[in-house]
């Protein structure tokens, strides 16, 4: 299977025009359009998956947190600012109390045009049906292994079945299209990609498999634990068949889009570590502490709530997002050995 090259240089950065720019279209310096937010609900989470935390881990005081009415205020900012895509994360969102009046308060966003949650499934057999009600289009569901002892040793404290009941309820409840995620750790789960793979041949989902990445105190161990896109490809068409690109190559968000032969689903590679897609980025982040996060992979935040708990107005809001997002770094440095290091992935919402 051949790979697509992809052009990621970053362009020249051009002189801050963009409050000359119309006000529903919020630009970075290299001209790319940010309207796309990661909120992280929480830092806590009823996992301890291997490549995301340590089993033994502080989650921060509430006091550290966002209240529900100080995250409705920062979305209102964004909204404003012209974000129209909302993803819901955590650690894991599903362990937020209050979490049906954020999806409702989301949902009444002027400019909410997608409104999807990222999550490792184990409550959606009772939350996908209010979830739907309150407004959530669709959910992305964490799936690392389909063998249950595997599954456990992944996550730690995980059962299988209850994510396989999670995703049955999603789909009865509308959730849809499903998309279920795969971090994929070498002598952990590398082996279990065609099974993984085979799900798309009968079901309508996309499968997306994601390298993984270095970050703080797990750094080393998330180091050598990766298995490139390229070898994942190796894998699933060695025992499954070629794979055949979709959308000619294009991305699909993050990810790069395959189809099995006769397949109903696709499959997705998520390349962060061997094919960055930073040209693409639309995205930033908002910690569960308030912190608005340029890139994932790069530890420079703004802080938000410090500002809000000082009684800054929604137009004082909004000016510090629009030049936060002006000075959006152009990508990682991961190539360099430039690693993050002031927070684990749980802390960021991914």
């Amino acid at each position: 299977m051949r790979m697509l090259p992809v052009l990621d240089t970053a362009p020249q950065a051009v002189a801050d025009t963009s409050a000359l720019a119309a006000p529903t279209r919020t630009l970075d310096a290299f001209g790319r359009h940010i309207h796309y937010v990661r909120i992280s609900l929480t830092d806590r989470c009823n996992l301890r998956c291997v490549y995301c935390m340590p089993e033994q881990v502080a989650f921060r005081p509430s006091a550290e947190l966002l209240t529900d009415e100080e995250l409705v205020i920062v979305l209102r900012a964004m909204s404003a600012l012209g974000f129209d895509k909302f993803r819901l994360t955590g650690g894991e969102p599903t362990v937020r109390p209050g979490l049906l009046d954020i999806v409702r308060e989301v949902a009444s966003l002027p400019t909410a045009r997608e409104i999807t949650m990222t999550t490792n499934g184990l409550r959606l057999a009772q939350l996908a049906h209010p979830l739907k009600r309150a407004g959530l289009q669709r959910v992305n569901i964490s799936i690392d292994s389909l063998d249950p002892a595997k599954f456990k040793r992944v996550t730690r404290w995980g059962n299988l079945q209850d994510v396989l009941d999670g995703i049955a309820a999603a789909e009865d409840a509308g959730l849809t299209p499903i998309k279920l995620n795969a971090v994929v750790i070498r002598g952990y789960n590398e082996d279990d990609l065609p099974a993984l793979a085979a799900l798309t041949l009968d079901h309508p989902w996309q499968f997306r498999f994601i390298e993984v990445m270095p970050f703080a105190d797990v750094a080393d161990f998330q180091q050598s634990a990766i298995v490139t896109t390229r070898e994942m490809i190796a894998r699933i068409e060695a025992a499954l068949g070629p794979l055949t690109p979709e959308n000619g190559g294009q991305l699909d968000g993050e990810a790069r889009l395959y189809r099995l032969p006769g397949a109903q689903g696709v499959i997705g590679f998520i390349s962060s570590i061997s094919q960055p897609f930073c040209h693409s980025c639309s995205r930033v982040r908002l910690t569960a502490d308030g912190k608005l996060r340029l890139c994932l992979l790069k530890d420079d935040e703004v802080d938000l709530r410090a500002p809000l708990r000082r009684g800054a107005t929604a137009d004082d809001l909004q000016e510090l997002i629009r030049r936060a997002i002006w000075r959006k770094p152009w990508g990682h440095e991961l190539a360099n050995g430039v690693i993050p290091t002031r927070r684990i992935m749980s802390e960021i919402g991914g």
